[in-house]
């Protein structure tokens, strides 16, 4: 072989590698992008929520002799949301015990607003409300749309991890450091895979 073969076909190889490597790059950019696209929506849903419970309590502070321990409740598990996000999320996505000290202070407002939902089974006037049932619609459907946005999260989530980790993606992304650090994933509360039990 010539000098001259050698050379392009090294100069070929090159540009074949080059091209390569940018594709895979901008494909893992497109995969990361739609990760914070979805951890935005996250993000939305629980500011609709967050944005619900003060106007949810208010309504529920004009029954007089309503149980303070529940407002209690819900103003202490807002105010651990409140300091878990303090300094931001967008780490969130890539460091796991981040995200699950996140879900959790969340997990502890849901069940501070269950219990707030449950107390008001006693007081008739309040459930027949208009204003309080249509809070109470509102909050439902907010806590129905973050089930549907975190599942979408861990979706994006997996489909980036996969291609992160497959072969030869793995080595272009290992090229660029922690810019394309594996995605974190949201979890279910420990002890759901138990069925809860029922006595009547």
């Amino acid at each position: 072989m010539n000098p001259r073969t050698v050379t392009l076909v090294v100069i070929l190889l090159v540009a074949i590698f080059g091209a390569w490597t940018i594709t895979t790059y901008n494909g893992l950019i497109a995969l990361d992008q739609a990760v914070q696209a979805q951890w935005g929506q996250v993000e939305n849903v629980y500011q609709r929520r967050a944005d619900l419970i003060p106007n949810l309590v208010a309504t529920v502070k004009g029954v007089a002799n309503f149980e303070k321990s529940t407002y209690i409740a819900v103003a202490e598990a807002r105010a651990k949301v409140g300091q878990v996000t303090i300094g931001g999320t967008s780490g969130l996505t890539t460091d796991q015990a981040a995200l699950t000290r996140f879900q959790t202070a969340q997990d502890g407002l849901s069940s501070a607003l269950s219990r707030l939902l449950a107390v008001v089974e006693n007081y008739p006037d309040l459930k027949a409300s208009e204003n309080f049932l249509d809070l109470q619609s509102q909050l439902e459907g907010t806590e129905n749309r973050i089930a549907v946005e975190r599942m979408r999260y861990n979706e994006t989530a997996q489909a980036f991890n996969t291609a992160r980790q497959s072969f030869p993606t793995n080595v272009v992304a290992g090229m660029f450091g922690d810019r394309f650090a594996l995605k974190a994933y949201f979890k279910a509360q420990p002890g759901a895979e138990t069925a809860p039990k029922v006595q009547f």
